[in-house]
């Protein structure tokens, strides 16, 4: 279509471009290139002059942070060449992991949205198709501009700050739990429900200095002893293997007395963030004093990630560390900044 809005579209993999070769649809992988997942979707081309490139072809579980910092390269340079808009595609299981990532380095005023889907291409009500199709329609909206990075899914328009995958199998899998979609797409229209507003992006160091922090997530559970937490400190030959841990815990944040002490241990030789494991939220402040309350936490020198969700906080502190050590002065600034609404 001659005046169109030129889209580049990068496909990573996941069940979007997933098939099979057996008979009852079952052991699906990535096949699909990015190519056949445009030409999938009826309307495409009157909507977009789409460019269309295969950046991988990975289940997402396989994906990892070196590969979406340069998905976030080549988004870049889609921009540069031309494109009003950017698309990504790619399995839902990291997603909302991906997306945020590419949020925190997203600097340009151009839409840059990620879907993908909950079915594969053969099955019965495949919904990659018309996921695409939304988040080509959120890409080339001038309402999208300044957002950040979107994740477009089931109609609906989420920020990449809040949203999470919520179900292991509906085709409604996302949601953002705590504030809700921005915005929708009804009748090919994409509305938004608030302005734009983000928080500046983090700006990525040089090539050279670029490297792949360690930085574990390690969950608290019931008689939670801080074993995990020591052996990290003691196996990695007192903190050497690690950039810094995040720690999933109870409630508003909190972890055992025992766990607490190992925490403690820990944040004298690396950043520990610790945030609320329940999904919705964000951690204490100032409520609970017990031994492994938010404020004993803060007082033995961990950081409370705010409404940010564990997988989200690990990311954001691994992003911190990338050009190498960071304060914990540092490191609560920005959860400061990041980790609130």
């Amino acid at each position: 279509m001659t005046g169109s809005p030129t889209v580049a579209i990068g496909a990573l993999g996941g069940t979007i471009a997933s098939t099979s070769s057996a008979d009852d649809g079952s052991e699906i992988v990535p096949t699909l290139t990015a190519d056949r997942l445009a030409a999938a979707v009826p309307g495409l081309a009157e909507i977009a002059t789409v460019r269309a490139e295969t950046l991988a072809q990975l289940p997402s579980p396989s994906l990892d942070e070196p590969t979406i910092l340069r998905t976030l390269a080549w988004a870049r340079a889609a921009v540069d060449a031309g494109a009003e808009g950017v698309v990504v595609t790619q399995g839902t299981d990291t997603l909302e992991e991906s997306a945020y990532l590419l949020d925190l380095f997203w600097d340009r005023p151009e839409p840059l949205v990620v879907t993908g889907a909950m079915r594969s291409a053969q099955a019965v009500g495949a919904d990659g198709p018309a996921n695409l199709l939304t988040a080509v329609r959120c890409a080339t909206a001038p309402a999208s501009r300044d957002r950040g990075v979107l994740v477009a899914f089931d109609d609906e328009i989420h920020h990449a700050r809040w949203v999470a995958k919520t179900d292991s199998a509906s085709t409604g899998a996302f949601r953002s739990p705590v504030f809700g979609p921005i915005g929708r797409c009804v009748e090919a229209e994409v509305v938004y429900g608030v302005p734009p507003a983000r928080v500046s992006p983090l700006r990525l160091p040089s090539a050279q200095a670029v490297g792949d922090p360690r930085i574990p997530l390690v969950a608290t559970y019931l008689g939670d002893d801080g074993y995990v937490l020591d052996a990290i400190r003691v196996g990695a030959g007192q903190s050497a293997g690690v950039d810094g841990v995040v720690v999933a815990g109870f409630g508003a944040g909190h972890v055992s007395a025992r766990a607490a002490e190992a925490v403690g241990r820990l944040a004298r030789e690396v950043p520990v963030v610790f945030a609320s494991r329940t999904g919705s939220g964000p951690t204490g402040r100032a409520i609970y004093g017990y031994p492994g309350s938010e404020i004993d936490l803060v007082a033995r020198g961990a950081v409370g990630a705010g409404w940010l969700p564990p997988v989200k906080a690990r990311l954001l502190l691994w992003a911190l560390a990338l050009g190498g050590p960071v304060t914990r002065a540092d490191v609560a600034a920005e959860f400061e900044r990041r980790g609130r609404p």
